[in-house]
């Protein structure tokens, strides 16, 4: 019993890892294409500002992705059985 709870946590950790890459490589992708020239501007006008920014896009990212991700992991964990 103990054998099948751990590769159902393995199984599940590897899903959720390969979700997750997918969704930080469309996020990258994204912020790069979207945000590149006005995070430059504001890069170019103030530090402390361009700090914040990137601070807030850390922060909204994390919060995002681990959203999805969660929820993506529950769905197929729903499907699976």
């Amino acid at each position: 019993m103990k054998k099948n709870e751990n590769e159902q946590s393995v199984k599940s950790f590897l899903i959720e890892l390969g979700v997750y890459s997918v969704l930080v490589v469309v996020y990258l992708l994204l912020v790069t294409h979207f945000l590149n020239q006005p995070i430059k501007t504001l890069f170019d006008y103030s530090k402390i500002y361009y700090a914040f920014v990137a601070l807030l896009l850390i922060v909204v990212q994390g919060v995002v992705l681990e959203t999805l991700t969660t929820l993506l992991v529950k769905l197929f964990a729903s499907k699976a059985q």
